[in-house]
């Protein structure tokens, strides 16, 4: 019989992902990254913890891709032996971007693993990817504050519920999770940020076409500068 063959095929195949996948050991200090001025550097702490020797490869890209990219890093690759820990700095060059509100980019780390000491190993890159957000100095308010100021909204968009919500703070607000309640029932709304002076809108499929927004409370939570998550409750126009 064939099945017993395949099986152990499919049990070694597995095995070699897993083994090689335990071995993935960058630890990246921060979910995020800020860089607020009058600062023009900010740093990332890596940490290998695995036993063998990885290349780390590091660089920014823009959230756009017209955009130019005002950042250096440092180091761009560097070997980082099994249990040692390396600072990336990030640099601005102090100009190109706005100053009446924050800007993204995308900070990306990949381990490389050393070539296998024995044939028939399965090796995996791995990718790590951050926010990296600019703050100009002097923006109105507070980025603790803006949470609050979210307007959210429930729309009917080809007969079908949508939830909108606009931001008009200056300061990127990401989201861990939003759940629109209604009575004891709950609907995830998929949205992952909205940005400054922005609009986001999702559709919300299961909810009932005929529902109004006055039955509908919305509540939220927000992932902070140093990765921490904060809830908040808001209230629905519709």
């Amino acid at each position: 019989m064939r099945t017993p063959t395949i099986s152990r095929l499919t049990l070694a195949v597995f095995a070699l992902f897993f083994s090689a996948f335990s071995k993935a050991g960058v630890n990246l200090e921060n979910t995020r990254v800020v860089l607020a001025e009058p600062s023009k550097e900010a740093s990332l702490v890596i940490k290998n913890s695995a036993t063998e020797d990885l290349i780390i490869h590091s660089w920014i890209e823009a959230a756009e891709r017209s955009e130019d990219v005002p950042f250096a890093i440092t180091p761009v690759l560097k070997r980082l032996g099994g249990g040692q820990q390396q600072v990336l700095r990030i640099l601005y060059g102090g100009k190109g971007l706005p100053t009446d509100k924050e800007s993204i980019f995308w900070l990306n780390v990949r381990e490389v693993p050393q070539k296998a000491r024995k044939e028939n190993v399965l090796q995996i890159a791995v990718q790590q990817r951050l926010k990296l957000f600019y703050r100009p100095a002097g923006l109105p308010g507070k980025v603790t504050d803006a949470p609050q100021q979210l307007k959210w909204r429930l729309l009917t968009k080809e007969g079908s519920p949508h939830l909108q919500v606009s931001n008009p703070s200056p300061f990127h607000l990401s989201f861990a999770a939003i759940t629109l309640r209604m009575g004891s029932k709950g609907f995830t709304a998929p949205i992952d940020m909205v940005a400054p002076a922005a609009t986001a809108e999702v559709e919300i499929p299961l909810l009932p076409n005929s529902v109004r927004a006055s039955n509908l409370k919305v509540e939220f939570e927000v992932i902070g500068d140093f990765g921490g998550v904060l809830k908040y409750d808001g209230i629905i126009s519709g």
